[in-house]
């Protein structure tokens, strides 16, 4: 679950509080996350500077498939959501992070209803590409799914594709993903790990947690991918009783998923519907592809041998 509880609203509630926020608005942005248009209403200067940084560019002309109020009214903190609407109010937030991270759940809850040929779910999870082929990294917050994903891109013959978020289609042969984002929502201590990235990471105007935007192509040198075909998935754990190391069933790895809330604390509607979709969708994910259960117990450097061992097989 997230640090924050999500109240939702109907139609009608939406837009008496959207009106009574309009003359707070000073800043109206749009995104293109993963071909849909999200728009970002705020008072904070530091969440535009960020949110431009951070996502793709999308035109004006387009309506918006869904909306993001962030503004500060003196009170306390809440998170809103019309699911109808496909609008979220956030009021009184400091952290960019959950701007973000809220903005792509709620374009993900739109994707989750919307039906086409070729479906389109989100995962809260990182992936790499490797010749072609990605490796998928899922796991609870703090099992060190970023730390791992800048450790695999140390190595040239590895792509970044997305650290925190991204996109899939199913299709009939292959599993595709899609980058989530343009540049990277990073924490200052991934250079304490690895150092090669020290210099970069110290141009990031950082925030009061320690996060900023970071110029991926500056960080990796045009290793860019905005899709790949999903080879491995590598699910995350710390568990000093189990092995640092072993491949699931697809029936493990679903169970796990559902134990650990898809490990995605951002998900804006928890009900039987919502769980039936998701539940669906990683079975239907996990029976097309193998999957391991890495246990970060052992060295950064250790765990991070495991991946790119099974990457090269």
């Amino acid at each position: 679950m997230s640090d924050y509880e999500v109240m939702i609203i109907d139609p009608e509630q939406r837009q008496i509080l959207s009106d009574q926020l309009a003359d707070k608005i000073r800043y109206e942005l749009k995104a293109n996350i993963h071909g849909a248009c999200v728009k970002l209403l705020t008072d904070n200067k530091n969440f535009k500077d960020e949110w431009e940084d951070n996502f793709k560019f999308m035109n004006e002309d387009i309506r918006p498939h869904a909306k993001i109020f962030a503004v500060d009214d003196g009170g306390k903190l809440q998170v809103m959501y019309d699911p109808i609407g496909k609008t979220s109010i956030l009021k009184n937030l400091d952290y960019y992070g959950w701007v973000k991270s809220i903005a792509l759940a709620t374009i993900s809850d739109f994707f989750e209803d919307y039906h086409s040929n070729h479906r389109r779910y989100s995962v809260h999870g990182s992936a790499v590409d490797y010749m072609g082929h990605a490796i998928a990294i899922i796991g609870p917050p703090g099992t060190g799914k970023t730390t791992l994903t800048y450790g695999l891109l140390q190595n040239e013959d590895f792509n970044y594709v997305s650290d925190d978020w991204f996109f899939v289609r199913l299709f009939s042969n292959a599993v595709v993903l899609y980058s989530s984002e343009k540049n990277s929502y990073i924490r200052d201590d991934i250079a304490d790990v690895w150092k090669v990235f020290a210099d970069e990471l110290g141009k990031v105007k950082l925030d009061k947690k320690g996060r900023g935007i970071a110029d991926v192509n500056s960080l990796f040198g045009g290793r860019i991918r905005e899709s790949s075909t999903i080879k491995n998935v590598v699910l995350l754990e710390r568990n000093k009783e189990n092995p640092p190391f072993r491949k699931l069933n697809h029936e493990e790895a679903l169970d796990y998923m559902l134990k650990t809330d898809f490990c995605n604390p951002h998900q804006l509607i928890r009900d039987e519907r919502k769980l039936k979709i998701r539940k669906n969708f990683f079975a239907e994910l996990f029976s097309k592809l193998d999957i391991y259960m890495l246990n970060t117990i052992e060295t950064p450097q250790e765990s991070l041998d495991r991946i790119k061992n099974l990457a090269m097989v």
